[in-house]
């Protein structure tokens, strides 16, 4: 099994979600909203993050839905050892993007940089 995901940035905007409260469950719509990705996109991301142990989710009881008169809602929460581990590959990811970045897109006072 991979230790990390693929930092994506559609898998970095869903592991930012679930960073803005790491202690909070937020349901599947609510992270599309706060990820700015369709459904599509976000449920196979949550299905690999829980599979890696980053991620945990659990069914809302059915008599809340019921009582509320909607679809049941599946919870998602990063896990402490995920909150670990996503903050360091984000990390990763955004120093790799920016030894990548040309030195004359790095702005002024960069090795070959701009004025």
């Amino acid at each position: 099994m991979q230790s990390s995901p693929r930092m994506t940035m559609p898998t970095q905007a869903v592991l930012r979600a679930l960073l803005s409260a790491p202690e909070r469950e937020r349901y599947g719509l609510e992270l599309c909203g706060l990820a700015d990705m369709p459904s599509g996109t976000l449920y196979p991301i949550l299905a690999r993050l829980e599979q890696m142990g980053w991620v945990e989710s659990r069914w809302e009881d059915p008599e809340t839905h019921v009582a509320e008169g909607r679809p049941r809602r599946r919870y998602y929460r990063i896990t402490t050892d995920g909150a670990q581990q996503a903050r360091e590959a984000i990390a990763r990811a955004y120093r790799s993007r920016r030894q990548r970045v040309p030195g004359w897109l790095a702005g002024p006072g960069a090795v070959g940089g701009g004025p």
